[in-house]
């Protein structure tokens, strides 16, 4: 369920107007709904309310600190993969110890600026970054606290993109290294081993794959207890779809069933007291957020009609880069024929796009669209290129608006290039 729905024959946000949006703000705009960013944590949270859990919200999904501090108000901690997504989650007022940092590459700064922080534990994907973690904190008098991230090849059944659990992907401690590993950062004195960690993809669409990873854990859980090195959490990271709605696309399963699915394969959570720690982005953000944007013309070949707007790929890479499905509707209800049309941007590119060969009410030059489910990995992955001013995020709550990004200027795109002196 989202909040974007139409009202008197106009698309709303809330109770607030698309075509109000665009008036104030201009285009293209990203708009967020407070109410469906909250429906959607409190309904994941209820989810997984029969164990122990900290659900820390993937920054990189959504990160602007508006989205993030609206998160933490209501308990969220933060999952981060950069020093820059850390003082993010900081300046939102996210607690450093509900603070967990994954990815592969971390670089001796980032460990700096995470020890010195205090945050909650690092998923350590290496034992490479283990043993400089551990030099880090040795350095600094201090002990990291670490969670393992363990590749279990399983298939999370989605995009190759962004699948992250077989053994071909980059991500984590290969299974039959998992043992070693651990053993090793036992021995070291500057690291304390916090818990075990697993992220096999994102985007998925059923529990199979959850489960088989759970189960695969609770074996190594039970045998590293068995050895006596303690965990106080299993992390099972994030991955939990959403319906972007495009024809014959399987459905994800809701976090009822993905709750359920996975507290149960995870017995040993209650068992030994572990706690649990999930990772969602996607399933929060996702269709919590629209990219409103303004027709500029309709085009017409021998063979196809284009719709070109004032958003291009890069305000939204999923399409060009995933061929990823998103809804678009036409700001303002309208009795006209339908018809199929390419809608694209002004880039010369033709990866730049946002639908072919999609069904749309007719629309004309001045209108506005609303592209959705695009609050995940919309805004976080724009860029500047072709010189473009990266669009507007603003945030709605019930009546209430507000800018939480400005549009960019070409002075602050500008600002950091220079030209030497020896080119005069």
């Amino acid at each position: 369920m989202n909040h974007f729905e139409y009202k008197d024959g106009e698309k709303h946000c809330e109770e607030v107007s698309l075509s109000e949006i665009a008036r104030e703000y201009g285009t293209p705009t990203y708009v967020y709904s407070a109410a469906t960013l909250k429906r959607h944590f409190e309904v994941f949270d209820k989810a997984l309310s029969a164990v122990d859990r900290l659900i820390c919200f993937s920054v990189k999904a959504n990160s602007n600190i508006a989205v993030l501090r609206l998160l933490a108000s209501m308990g969220a901690g933060a999952d981060i993969v950069s020093g820059g997504e850390l003082v993010r989650a900081l300046r939102a007022g996210i607690a450093p110890e509900k603070i967990v940092f994954s990815g592969v590459g971390k670089t001796a700064g980032e460990m700096r600026m995470a020890l010195e922080a205090g945050i909650l534990v690092f998923n350590v994907e290496s034992r490479a970054e283990l043993e400089l973690l551990g030099k880090v904190a040795g350095e600094m008098g201090k002990r990291a606290p670490v969670s393992l991230r363990i590749n279990p090849n399983v298939d999370a059944k989605t995009h190759p993109y962004i699948s992250t659990g077989l053994q071909r992907n980059k991500f984590g401690i290969p299974w039959g290294a998992a043992k070693e590993t651990y053993r090793r950062a036992a021995e070291i004195s500057s690291i304390e081993v916090h818990g075990m960690d697993c992220h096999i993809g994102s985007q998925l669409t059923e529990t199979e794959p959850f489960v088989d990873a759970a189960n695969m854990l609770t074996v190594l859980i039970e045998e590293l207890i068995a050895e006596d090195i303690a965990l106080k959490a299993v992390d099972i990271g994030g991955g939990l779809g959403i319906p972007y709605q495009e024809p014959g696309e399987d459905r994800p399963p809701s976090p009822a069933i993905y709750g359920e699915a996975v507290v149960e394969a995870l017995g040993v959570l209650r068992k030994h007291s572990l706690q649990l720690i999930c990772e969602p982005g996607r399933v929060i953000a996702g269709n919590a957020g629209i990219l409103l944007t303004e027709v500029l013309y309709c085009k017409e070949s021998e063979i196809k009609k284009f719709v070109i707007t004032d958003a291009a790929f890069n305000d939204l890479m999923r399409p060009a880069l995933y061929s990823a499905y998103h809804p678009i509707s036409p700001v303002m209800q309208t009795d006209r024929s339908k018809e199929v049309v390419d809608v694209v941007g002004p880039i010369c590119e033709t990866g730049d796009f946002f639908a072919r060969d999609r069904e749309l009410p007719e629309v004309r030059g001045g209108e506005l669209l609303a592209i959705g489910a695009a609050g995940a990995y919309g805004f976080s992955m724009a860029s500047n290129y072709n010189s473009r001013l990266r669009a507007c995020e603003v945030l709605v709550m019930g009546a209430e608006h507000a800018a939480i990004r400005r549009r960019e200027t070409i002075e602050q795109v500008l600002e950091n290039e220079s030209i030497p002196a020896f080119l005069d």
